[in-house]
């Protein structure tokens, strides 16, 4: 049978009318991974000090404001000793709280129990995780002072893990509470709306199936982003090679109905 010149010409757009991307999808929080170089901090004569921040951190740890540079979601930081196990570290960004992370130590001294709100979406998004301490802190310091290894995220609200995925023939879109960008496939820097870490993509359509975001921060790189759907569409494989931090994460997402 011969195809009409029209259905010819509108192969290319029934193609790409819809993608595997398409939809929304939420992070599946028992199957996050973090692996790379251990977080290291430390709370010891009164200060507060952050070797693996960028740039690192040395404030006072009074519960005081204390001014700071170099850094894209916060410019002061209050840092809190709760308790003899437990420290409160709150972030501000132009006077506005931008995240607020609690570290609790073990009785043993060898798991960190942590808790991050992070305010810089129109929710506040809550992360609930544990570290394995792989260094101690320096002698008399605080109890949450050393190297700690990422080992498990153990609790996130939807806030957290919920993202809209869309992707054309040229293009491909994000929402996530609040903050979304809308690129084109054509190597040029995009703006992720409602950030206020003024983060910018670049995206690169590698199949039907797979996309690569690059973030970019002050000018320089700093996560290469690989999302792959899985051949039954109902999932999403991420990969966040984290390029300041050493670090890599891996989660899978899961298609919402």
């Amino acid at each position: 049978m011969r195809i009409p010149v029209m259905a010819l010409i509108l192969l290319p757009v029934a193609a790409f009318a819809s993608s595997p991307f398409d939809g929304t999808w939420k992070g599946r929080v028992d199957s996050v991974k973090v692996t790379g170089k251990p977080d290291v901090f430390a709370v010891a004569d009164g200060m507060y000090t952050c070797s693996t921040c960028d740039p690192p951190l040395n404030v006072k740890a009074d519960g005081s404001e204390q001014k700071v540079t170099g850094h894209d979601y916060y410019d002061t930081l209050i840092v809190k000793i709760v308790d003899g196990k437990t420290v409160e570290r709150t972030a501000k960004l132009a006077g506005k709280i931008t995240g607020v992370y609690t570290m609790s130590v073990s009785a043993d001294g060898s798991t960190l129990s942590g808790k991050f709100t992070d305010h810089t979406g129109t929710k506040p998004a809550t992360f609930s995780f544990t570290e394995k301490r792989v260094a101690a802190g320096p002698s008399g310091s605080h109890a949450v002072s050393g190297s700690w290894a990422p080992d498990k995220t153990t609790d996130a609200n939807d806030a957290g893990t919920i993202v809209t995925y869309k992707m054309t023939a040229d293009s491909f879109s994000m929402s996530a509470n609040g903050q979304s960008y809308d690129a084109k496939f054509d190597g040029k820097e995009y703006p992720i709306t409602g950030d206020p870490g003024h983060t910018t993509v670049t995206l690169k359509r590698l199949s039907a199936n797979a996309v690569e975001e690059t973030d970019h921060r002050q000018g320089k790189v700093t996560d290469v982003i690989h999302l792959a759907t899985a051949a039954d569409g109902k999932s999403i494989s991420l990969t966040d090679k984290d390029l300041i931090h050493s670090q890599t994460t891996t989660m899978t997402l899961d298609k919402q109905p």
